[in-house]
């Protein structure tokens, strides 16, 4: 997996709209709420993603190069370091689910707009 591929899986979900954030981070985002952080800088393959209370216990604890977000750990966020740390598959996966929890936080009206 590398960016442009992250970026058409991402871009793939409906509703799913694109935005640089912090100066440098690229956002993906459902009604305006983050599901997929990633940075723009060069040589940069971090992407932070929201995981279920489980998978960030299992991820954080027993995958090289999968740690705590920064300052979104508490919400149950991790960061994938390099984009080789993950298959292909787990990282369709992973940003599936990633949207999904953030969609299902919206209000029933804004999920059903989209």
């Amino acid at each position: 997996m590398d960016f442009d591929k992250i970026r058409s899986v991402c871009m793939s979900f409906p509703g799913a709209t694109e935005g640089v954030k912090w100066e440098n981070h690229i956002c993906f985002m459902v009604a305006e709420k983050m599901f997929c952080i990633t940075t723009i800088d060069d040589g940069a393959q971090d992407v932070s993603l929201k995981v279920t209370d489980e998978q960030f216990a299992l991820l954080t604890e027993e995958r090289n190069g999968i740690v705590p977000a920064p300052y979104m750990a508490r919400n149950k966020w991790v960061r994938i370091e390099r984009y080789k740390n993950l298959s292909d598959q787990e990282w369709k996966e992973l940003l599936r689910q990633s949207y999904e929890l953030i969609r299902a936080k919206l209000p029933r009206k804004v999920q059903q707009s989209l």
